[in-house]
């Protein structure tokens, strides 16, 4: 063997290392022994140890521990002992075969070989057992380690199989032969085990391990396949394949959903966050007292720290979300950088290979024909290890994604619990939710381009540099033309930036426009005001428009500059190269090369300005999202809990304010352990606001405020959850049922709960749509009754409801011998009755306390007490014992005469009138006594839970309580329809037009890139200048065609689609204002809101781009088939089963992508319904200290629509790894038939190999945004909906136009024989109702709750319409009018006063055709004018969301001023003497007393003496009129139920 051993290899292994005559330029090509044995070796060794830090990260990250035994792990452990002995025994035998006495000499790669395998085995074998107890199944390190062994072994495979039938031949030979062939002979045998035993742990590390049995998390039935799937099957997400077949066969539901994986559910993203997010706040302070151990999961509760800070620690800056979410999730993101760093090096591999192929074809003859398909194989290797990265590369930037919305959503929702008043004024609702809808979602968005910020730099840079090894300088021409192109492109952006910030503006005031119209519906149809409201709404909407739409022509713009760009780039690179010098001459491989270099570098180029408009929309958002969370937050130290204090709860000199002035001033407040102090004065003085000082809710300016013990509050607005009544009551608190049924005895709910569908198990609506005021305060103090708290807040809780209930509420609940008789009480009223009860009183007026004390001491003070008391007393509406009772109480203080002389006159009223109707709430004979009635009940009620509690009847309840109707995901395909109804909405002309624009672009590219190729092709080009230009021109022209069609198409499109969206809008605006408020009962406002901004927003912003894309990928796709087919004609052959594999795949992954998209949008709204609900209980949440369980909640409904989302992400990779596999196979093939086709012409070549490379994107994003346009077009079918739901009737006729301009003149009403039911389905509530009222008559309308009152009114409105029977006025048949002519016509002054954000003149004339004149005189009248003139700007106040800015009271006067504004003929008085003090109620009766004389008034009555006066009286049971006569005949009549109801209460 002594042979010139020239390089350091070939002395190591003692034979040649590398002999190119044998490997390369042969016709049978061959490794040399000795390269087999080391460098194919030790590539896959160096890998392993190159990436085992990988292993060792995933035993640290591994949430599971400890993997049984089985038989794959043991099967493993001994294969690999296998190995590791025999490499131990080469060393070994090459040890004693050769070297020392043996002639064979020892050559280092006999030691060094064995020592470098043993080593690396060892290392494997190491993990085996590691990987065990960790709990970690598969590993990639080793999988690729082990396919590369193997992969490479093969050669040495093919070596040695012939030395060995070599030596049998030299054996065989007659000769005997003194050779020693034992060495050789043991290598083989050796070898061959190895090999063997390598294929064996290839195919074992292609399974993963068995299940660990330690978990972190319970791994459910239902756990998602990936957790446990192989490192193959992850990277084909072969794992995926049985969800894609069960959405093929039918469409998925939730239930076959996998539970999201542990790392990315809130309870491990939060905690990161939650401590990354803490220490940059913590930087931002300058006194860095506290140091905080690391964010701890404490029972699942994660703590926010405030950037606002102590007082004192002086604040450097805003805190920053961007910080946390680096340090947070930086680190699988910069994994995915490194994968992408791999993909970008492969997509250069891929010209060079171009480059190579060429040549082949040049020098057909001269090559050995394997080199060719070599080539072609080498260039699917590479496109197939590019499609198997870039999945994982996007999968894990996807996943970066979710956990970045995860947590931004979650600390919006934190923050939310505890912004102060001052921040909550300056954004509504609507904004706040819109952080977490729109902004958390952009940076789920960006995450997958993010990377591309340095990657776009490198593959330009890269790209460049290849294109100047093909065209030298003139390349910078190019660069030019590019960089030049930068600047344009950021003017255009910017602009598009300012439209875009102003269209948000525009999104966010129409929704919140919408949200108001939504939640005063029933208002806006009682006063027919909806075209005022629509045509508020539609401005907005157009404004929006016209933004979209300059964006748009700015969009067409862009998209114009980057079709050309690339197209510009390579005709100045191409002219200025053949015009420098005569001899540059283009041929096929510098063209092509170039061509598809060029093509690499149109992708960055294009994602850049995206990537820069997307950054730039983030960065929006990032500073709304800081804004939000850096915004002050309450104070929790403002209430302290120092129990060393003598009482419970106190204020000392306190001032408090709502963030601007003062409001509170002078408090001082003791409330005794066990006391009930009551809180009286005027509206507006300042009642409800010490309750919010006592909560800690209002800024405190100065002194103490202590509470000691567990609070409970019940609002003055009751806030009700969207739930049932039960959990509504019980509050995260467990079901007690003995306490709970004597909480509702208390509350006098039992009624209410006998009357609702489902019992306890009703759900109530949002903002408890469907209960009456009352039964929403009496659930809101049942709450604070069960909570069991040491401390009651008590706003105003006996309001809403009915003096008799409010009676038995106080005795049984509130008083000194009701349940809550030994807390501390505070109780804001304004009733005078139970005040002699009370421990003490204070009394507020102008934000003062300017009296307290006990109820004698404050009457023989004669202050401000004595005159609330007199003035209360002259309104006359208390019963007469509870006169008695104060009267007795007062004349046992002595010496006040004038106090006892109003109490006799209001004695004697009181005698004159009689019950108002709602004893009847829990029936009279329960409450007035009768005896043992009360203790019946009970009994009854113990034998009532029995029988609820039959399963049967449960199921029953729970179907019939369900109000709000699930929201319905439409499954399977779209239909057709609405694909049609899209395009008739676009246009037949724009569709047509975009579509042949699309055809003709693609057209002249196709016909540039042949004009090309014959160029390069044409010999002559070389030595005729003449017809070198005619080439460049004709060049140049194709180009300029390319890029006009492509900029009309763009234009045609994004009109077609602006038109599309505005019609769709109108349409669906218009027809939800047409709904009948049935609808509005059964339907959230959240849904409906969601299909009017997220569902428009798609309509407005993604399909467009979307329809964009995918035309112009179609086109592109067609387009490569036809230039490969030119050039290959036998390609046609292969293209069919492509197709097929193509379809199949497509077909699969719509089907089930589809519906996950569909469920992920189902799932995500009851995050922002949540969320909303949230924002406006926050007092009362904050108030039971419960914001751990709502957040917890919050967490859930995030985690939930997590479980949606990560399947549909799984998909995209699913579908791109075996689309860009499909693709490949193009690839493989146009090169193969290329090659081998005996093709000669290497431009046409060069020009199907490059588009091929192209197509593999193309195919991918032509799926995706086909798929997209299915996803997103199921907004048109949502929208589509909700604009064919049932309408109610017309509101114009055309008959309407002949009535006299003041009808009704009478006001002359019938009911004949009336029946009226609220929905389809239901009972009647009216059942046959007949009466007459003559004009200017005054009739009262009594009957106890559901006896139909409302419905009665709700009628003649025609709310709800007619199922028998007729109403007529005037004798006009009120079914034969428009809506809006008879809703016009009648006034009403509703319960509950609705009022909506604009000037207060909007809200008392919305159609503005009044004068100021009649306004001012309206306010006379309704008693606002002074309060009105005290503002500053008078009648163009602005009122907040909801009228918040002003006071119950006030509002209800507003409502009045409405009905004195529009005075028609019948009035309808729908009594709301609830939320108004009765000096405000006593103004409103005599304003109607005198304003209303000449009208027939028809009012529901809650108290009796505004109704006594009355011509008429109706009493309504059960839907039927059981009387109807004036009021003195039927208290003359012993035997009607009007008597006895007088009777019951000893008036009579």
């Amino acid at each position: 063997m002594a042979e010139d051993t020239s390089s350091p290899m070939d002395r190591f292994c003692g034979s040649t290392f590398w002999n190119a005559t044998e490997t390369w330029y042969t016709n049978d090509p061959d490794f040399t022994p000795c390269f087999e044995q080391t460098a194919l070796v030790w590539t896959p060794c160096a890998f392993y140890w190159a990436f085992v830090i990988f292993d060792f990260y995933y035993l640290k990250a591994s949430l599971d521990r400890n993997i049984p035994w089985n038989k794959l792990n043991v099967s493993k452990a001994l294969v690999n002992l296998g190995l590791l002995v025999i490499t131990a025994l080469d060393l070994i035998m090459a040890l004693v075969k050769k070297g020392g006495d043996s002639e064979l000499p020892l050559y280092d790669l006999d030691v060094w070989g064995p020592i470098i395998k043993f080593a690396t085995f060892l290392l494997v074998f190491i993990f085996i057992p590691l990987n065990r107890k960790y709990g970690v199944q598969t590993t990639g390190c080793q999988f690729i380690f082990w396919f590369l062994l193997t992969v490479l072994s093969i050669p040495r495979c093919r070596t040695e199989v012939r030395l060995d039938a070599e030596r049998q031949k030299i054996l065989n030979s007659q000769q005997p032969s003194e050779q020693d062939f034992s060495w050789e002979e043991y290598q083989f045998v050796s070898f061959f085990i190895f090999f063997t035993f390598t294929s064996i742990m290839l195919i074992l590390n292609c399974f993963a391990d068995g299940m660990p049995r330690q978990t972190k998390y319970q791994r459910g039935e239902n756990e998602i396949p990936e957790l446990s799937a192989s490192f193959l099957s992850r990277i084909t997400y072969q794992w995926f394949d049985k969800m894609a077949l069960k959405g093929y066969r039918n469409p998925l539901e939730e239930k076959d959903l996998w539970d999201l994986r542990p790392q990315d559910s809130c309870s491990e993203v939060m905690p990161i966050f939650a401590h990354h997010w803490n220490q940059n706040v913590r930087k931002n302070y300058k006194n860095k007292a506290r140091v905080e151990p690391k964010a701890q999961f404490s029972n699942g509760n994660v703590t926010f720290e405030n950037p606002h800070g102590e007082k004192n620690g002086r604040k450097k800056g805003m805190a920053s979300i961007m910080p946390p979410i680096y340090k947070s999730f930086g680190g699988v993101f910069l994994f995915g950088a490194l994968m992408k760093l791999f993909t970008d090096t492969l997509t250069f591999a891929q010209p060079q290979v171009l480059s190579l192929i060429i040549s082949f074809v040049e020098a057909q003859e001269a090559e050995p024909e394997w080199k060719g398909i070599l080539y072609a194989v080498l260039l699917f290797v590479l496109a197939a290890a590019q499609t198997f990265i870039l999945g994982q590369y996007f999968h894990r930037m996807f996943i970066v994604g979710l956990r970045i919305r995860t947590a931004l959503i979650n600390a919006i929702y934190r923050k939310a619990l505890r912004i102060s008043n001052s921040t909550k004024k300056e954004s509504t609702v609507g904004e706040i939710v819109n952080l977490m809808a729109v902004d958390a979602q952009r940076f789920m968005e960006l995450t997958t381009y993010l990377n591309m910020i340095w990657s776009a730099p490198l593959q330009i840079g890269l790209a460049l540099y290849f294109l100047w090894q093909q065209l030298g300088p003139s390349v910078l021409a190019g660069l030019a033309v590019m960089i030049i192109l930068i600047p344009v492109n950021g003017v255009i952006a910017s602009r598009i930036k300012t439209y875009q910030i102003r269209q948000m503006k525009y999104k966010d005031e129409r929704v919140k426009l919408m949200n108001e119209v939504l939640s005063g519906i029933k208002v806006l149809k009682l006063y027919a005001w909806e075209p005022s409201f629509e045509k508020q709404v539609l401005d907005i909407r157009d404004k929006e428009i016209a933004t979209l739409r300059s964006t748009a022509y700015l969009n067409a713009g862009t998209s114009f500059l980057w079709s050309c760009a690339p197209f510009l780039v390579s005709l100045v690179t191409f002219a200025t190269y053949v015009l420098i010098d005569e001899n540059n001459v283009l041929d096929a491989t510098k063209t092509f090369v170039s061509l598809s270099l060029f093509n690499i570098l149109r992708f960055p180029l294009t994602m850049l300005p995206m990537l820069i408009t997307n950054l730039v929309q983030t960065q929006v958002s990032v500073n709304r999202i800081n804004k939000f969370l850096n915004s002050e937050e309450l104070d929790p130290n403002s209430v302290l809990h120092d129990s060393s204090k003598p009482h419970p709860m106190s204020i000392e000199n306190g001032e408090f304010s709502w963030g601007d002035e003062i409001t509170l001033r002078n408090i001082n407040i003791e409330v005794k352990k066990s006391s009930l102090v009551a809180l009286v004065g005027t509206v507006g003085s300042g009642k409800s606001s010490v309750v919010q000082a006592f909560l800690g809710e209002m800024e405190k300016l100065a002194g103490v405020v202590n509470t000691v013990g567990k609070l409970a509050y019940v609002p003055q607005q009751a806030w009700i959850q969207n739930a049932t009544v039960r959990d509504n009551i019980l509050f995260g608190q467990t079901y007690d049922r003995k306490r709970y049924n004597k909480v509702i005895d208390a509350c006098a709910l039992r009624a209410d709960i006998d009357i609702l569908s489902a019992g306890d198990l009703t759900e109530i609506g949002e903002k408890g749509i469907n209960l009456s005021g009352g039964q929403k305060q009496r659930i809101s103090l049942a709450r604070a009754v069960y909570s069991d708290a040491d401390l009651y807040l008590l706003d105003d809780p006996l309001s809403a409801v009915d003096a008799h209930v409010g009676k038995h509420i106080f005795e049984e609940v509130i008083g000194p011998k009701g349940m809550l008789a030994r807390k501390s009480r505070v109780l804001v009223t304004h009733g005078v009755t139970f005040l002699p009860q009370v421990d003490s009183i204070y009394v507020m007026k102008m934000g003062e306390i300017s009296e307290s004390g006990t109820f004698d001491q404050l009457v023989k003070n004669k202050g401000a007490f004595a005159d609330f008391i007199i003035q209360h007393l002259q309104e006359g509406n208390e019963e007469e014992e509870e006169l008695n009772q104060i009267k007795r109480q007062i004349s046992s203080t002595g010496d006040v005469p004038e106090l006892l002389g109003t109490v006799e006159k209001a004695i004697k009223l009181a005698r004159t009138e009689s019950l108002s109707d709602s004893i009847s709430v829990t029936s009279a004979d329960s409450l007035m006594g009768r005896g043992g009635s009360l203790r019946r009940r009970t009994k009854r009620q113990d034998s009532h839970d029995s029988v609820a509690s039959a399963a049967s009847l449960k199921k029953k309840q729970e179907v019939e309580g369900k109000l709000i109707e699930t929201e319905k995901s439409q499954t399977g395909g779209v239909e057709f329809a609405v694909y049609k109804h899209y395009i008739k909405s676009v246009g037949i002309f724009l569709s047509v037009a975009t579509l042949v624009l699309n055809f003709v672009f693609q057209a002249f590219q196709i016909g540039s890139n042949l004009w090309l190729t014959q160029w390069a092709n044409d010999q002559n080009v070389a030595n005729d200048t003449g017809l070198r230009d005619m080439y460049l021109g004709v060049y140049g022209a194709f180009g300029f065609g390319q890029g006009l069609c492509n900029y009309g198409a763009a234009i045609s499109l994004f009109t077609a689609t602006l038109h599309a969206s505005s019609r769709v809008f109108h349409r669906l605006f218009n027809n939800i204002m047409h709904c009948p408020s049935e609808f509005f009962d059964t339907t959230p406002k959240g849904r409906i809101l969601d299909r009017c901004s997220s569902d428009v927003n798609c309509l407005d912003l993604v399909m467009p781009l979307n329809i964009r894309m995918v035309m112009s990928t179609a086109f592109q796709v067609l387009a490569t088939i036809v230039v490969i087919s030119l050039s290959t004609p036998i390609f046609l052959a292969v293209i069919v089963p492509i197709a097929f594999l193509y379809y199949f795949a497509q077909r699969f992954y719509v089907a089930t992508s589809r519906q996950l998209m569909r469920l992920e949008s189902v799932s995500r709204s009851p995050i922002y319904s949540h969320f909303s609900e949230t924002v406006t209980g926050a007092s009362t949440i904050r108030a039971y200290n419960v914001g751990d369980r709502f957040i917890e909640e919050s967490d859930a409904k995030v985690d939930k629509n997590q479980v949606c989302k990560y399947p549909s992400v799984i998909a995209n990779r699913w579908l791109a790894i075996r689309l860009e596999m499909v693709g490949n196979l193009i690839i493989l093939f146009a090169s193969l038939f290329a090659v081998l086709g005996g093709q000669t012409n290497p431009g046409l070549v060069g020009l199907s190999v490059s588009y091929a490379l192209q197509v593999t994107q193309t195919l991918n994003w032509l799926v995706r945004m086909s798929s997209d346009i299915e996803t997103n077009i199921v907004s048109v079918e949502r929208i589509k909906e909700y604009g064919e739901t049932k309408q109610e009737a017309p509101w114009e006729l055309e008959q309407d136009k002949n009535k006299p301009k003041n009808w009704p003149q009478e006001g002359h009403v019938e009911f004949q024989n009336f029946q009226v039911r609220y929905r389809e389905g239901l009972d009647l509530v009216l059942r046959g109702v007949s009466f007459n009222i003559k004009g200017g008559e005054k009739v009262g309308i009594v009957g106890r709750t559901g006896a139909g009152k409302s419905s009665l009114t709700l009628a003649l409105f025609r709310i709800i319409e007619a199922a028998g029977g007729r109403i007529s006025i005037d004798g006009v048949d009120i079914a034969s009018m428009g809506l809006h002519m008879l809703r016009s016509r009648l006034t009403i002054i509703p319960q509950d006063p609705v009022l909506f954000s604009g000037s207060l003149r909007i809200n008392l004339d919305p159609f503005e055709i009044k004068t100021d004149d009649e306004i001012w005189k309206a306010l006379e009248l309704s008693h606002l004018k002074s309060f009105v003139k005290s503002l500053a700007a008078g009648l163009n106040h602005e009122i907040a969301e909801g009228g918040e800015n002003l006071s119950v009271g006030q509002r209800q006067l507003v409502c009045l001023a409405r009905a004195l504004l529009r005075k028609t003929k019948v009035l309808v008085l729908d009594e709301a003497t609830a939320a108004v003090d009765l000096e405000t109620d006593d103004l409103i009766q005599k304003t109607i007393r005198t304003e209303f004389k000449e009208c027939t008034v028809l009012t529901i009555a809650h108290r009796l003496n505004t109704i006594l006066d009355s011509d008429k009286v109706i009493v309504l049971d059960k839907g039927q009129i059981t009387e109807f006569a004036s009021p003195t005949e039927l208290l003359d009549n012993p035997k009607s139920a009007f008597y006895s109801m007088a009777k019951d209460a000893n008036l009579v």
